[in-house]
């Protein structure tokens, strides 16, 4: 991408808008829940179609947005946004809140994919990663501490989500159009997809690691309300501070940058909100809660921003990094599911567990290929990683942008996020 003064800014704005809705997943499924007489696992089905709308436009848009044009592609996806998320703001009916949240899922995941191939095709992406997650941290914890404040009912977070989008969209005009991508000549389109056992390992453990926080995520406004005996208000002003650390923690990983490599932050910090999800799932008052929550989410951006840098590092024009966001927003997806399949079934105590033990086997694969990544230059030939030779991959310029991610996921959204979410991308 273009070294334009405020391109930075849009991308920061692009990736706010796209993993909120991950970040707000434990307030729309529980909203879901009340306001149209669903159940849990109703109300986690409707938050994952809405995620998996997501992961389906990064999917197909990972090698597409340089030949689309950032910009266009953007507008789309925050037109999308808007039109969908109002839509489900709008309807009392699930029949059209599931539509809405489809059309606004895919939104969410077309920004999502313009920002992380940006981010990707920048200098320095996980600084970039960080500031993104650094915004919707932010923005997320503003909304947990207000939406209790102005009433009940579906509406309000998902009218929130839609505002977002088109506060965003001026933000649009400072992004690339085609054919201003680098100047690259059109013969650099069909550059083939670099490092795919790397990329695919790394795809792959992303989506099991997104799915089993936010499995957690999509549920935890249900195990505070219930298990853990919070109001509603105490239950936001928990999930507002729990994304205040998740600011500090984001702004630790931006100053630590890449001092302490990859291996640490993703291993380390991976079994850290292993633990972290075990001590939430089974807490039966406030201030366990609330540790919990509060710990969990300021590690996960930490995390997931070497995670996001990892990805890019595998090719600077960002498809990894696009595709890296979209099995993340898959496995975000997955979440609500799973985590409300999964308390019906084995309580929320037996879902936590078998949560700490899906993030314990995915630490590994994900150290590896971070250990595999240490010490390169930003965008090195990992052919140690890649044995098979390299097939043609779908084609976008250089420097095309590419979780949270938490929204999510996400951080965030995650995610992905973004949460996902917080916790999340």
């Amino acid at each position: 991408m273009p070294a334009r003064p405020r391109a930075l800014g849009a991308l920061v704005a692009l990736f706010t808008a796209g993993y909120l809705a991950p970040y707000l997943l434990p307030t729309v499924v529980g909203r879901l829940s009340a306001g149209l007489s669903l159940s849990t696992a109703q109300a986690g089905l409707v938050g994952s179609i809405l995620l998996l709308g997501s992961a389906c436009a990064g999917f197909v848009l990972a090698s597409r947005v340089e030949r689309i044009g950032p910009r266009r592609a953007a507008r789309l996806g925050l037109l999308a946004m808007a039109l969908g998320y109002g839509t489900a703001a709008a309807s009392g009916t699930p029949a059209q809140v599931v539509a809405g949240a489809v059309l606004g899922g895919f939104g969410s995941g077309t920004a999502t994919a313009v920002a992380a191939a940006g981010i990707a095709g920048r200098g320095d992406p996980h600084r970039a990663a960080t500031l993104g997650l650094l915004s919707v941290s932010a923005t997320a914890g503003a909304l947990y501490l207000s939406l209790p404040h102005l009433g009940g009912g579906h509406a309000l977070p998902f009218a929130a989500i839609a505002a977002t989008a088109l506060l965003t969209y001026p933000t649009t005009a400072h992004l690339p159009t085609p054919t201003g991508l680098h100047g690259a000549p059109r013969h650099r389109l069909a550059t083939p997809l670099p490092h795919r056992r790397a990329g695919l390992v790394l795809a792959a453990s992303i989506l099991c690691w997104s799915m089993a926080q936010n499995a957690l995520w999509g549920v935890s406004g249900r195990i505070g309300l219930t298990q853990a005996g919070l109001s509603e208000v105490t239950l936001g002003l928990v999930f507002a501070v729990a994304l205040g650390a998740g600011l500090a923690g984001a702004t630790a990983a931006g100053a630590l940058g890449r001092r302490l490599g990859r291996v640490v932050p993703i291993g380390a910090g991976t079994l850290l909100i292993a633990l972290c999800v075990l001590l939430s799932s089974s807490a039966e008052g406030p201030y366990s809660f609330a540790t919990g929550e509060i710990l969990w989410n300021a590690v996960y951006p930490v995390v997931l921003s070497y995670l996001l840098g990892l990805a890019a590092s595998l090719d600077p024009r960002g498809r990894w990094a696009v595709l890296f966001g979209s099995a993340s927003s898959l496995g975000v997806a997955c979440g609500p599911v799973t985590g409300s399949a999964l308390a019906e079934t084995a309580g929320y105590r037996g879902m936590g567990l078998t949560l700490c033990a899906l993030l314990l086997l995915v630490a590994a694969p994900l150290t590896a290929v971070a250990r595999q990544a240490t010490g390169r230059p930003p965008f090195p030939p990992l052919r140690a990683l890649s044995r098979t030779p390299a097939l043609p991959g779908p084609g976008a310029r250089p420097g095309a942008v590419g979780e949270a991610r938490p929204g999510a996921v996400g951080a965030r959204p995650g995610v992905v996020g973004t949460r996902s979410s917080p916790a999340g991308v």
